[in-house]
């Protein structure tokens, strides 16, 4: 009580505290609080008794056990077509998707199995556009297959532009079917 009156002046019979004074206050009260603190004490922990070891105990004796025979695997199987795409462009129908996927999975069966990924197109277009577009379809599959985690160096492409339609020009449904990709074993 005594530090409180000591830190209060009288001003206008109003009893104001001094800023200065406080803060000295409240410096004085937390080192003497740091000092005050209780040490903890540290117990080391109680050894660990060893436990005794057991006896040798024999072996089991095995029986024999019957296995099943492995079941076959199945060959995988490689040529893969109907790979589709839209009108004057390398991007994928996404119904060409499941097609890929199953690809990629039959590829996989055989690692070290080389490919080629042949790029068609329609007759639409100059031959030397058809050519690209072929490429770039081809080039298409192979990112496809290779985010699919085949290896790049297993496949190769090659362009055909519309020099080898699966079926004619002369109707959408056949040109449709001309802008394709198909992926052969080498």
């Amino acid at each position: 009580m005594k530090l409180i009156k000591a830190l209060c002046t009288k001003k206008h019979n109003m009893k104001i505290l001094n800023p200065r004074l406080v803060l000295a206050a409240i410096a004085m009260l937390t080192i003497s609080l740091q000092a005050c603190k209780t040490k903890k004490i540290v117990a080391k922990p109680a050894p660990v008794a060893e436990a005794p070891k057991p006896a040798p105990v024999a072996p089991p004796v095995e029986k024999p056990v019957e296995t099943a025979p492995p079941a076959p695997v199945e060959p995988a199987a490689f040529n893969f077509s109907n790979v589709q795409f839209e009108f004057n462009s390398g991007v994928l129908k996404t119904a060409s998707f499941s097609i890929l996927d199953k690809a990629a999975t039959e590829i996989k069966k055989d690692p070290t199995a080389k490919f080629t990924i042949n790029g068609h197109s329609s007759a639409e277009g100059t031959v030397e556009h058809n050519m690209s577009l072929s490429v770039d379809r081809a080039n298409s599959v192979k990112s496809y297959l290779v985010n699919a985690g085949i290896n790049a160096a297993n496949l190769s492409i090659k362009g055909h532009g519309a020099s080898d339609p699966m079926t004619s020009n002369d109707t959408e449904a056949g040109k449709a079917l001309n802008r394709r990709v198909e992926i052969k074993k080498d």
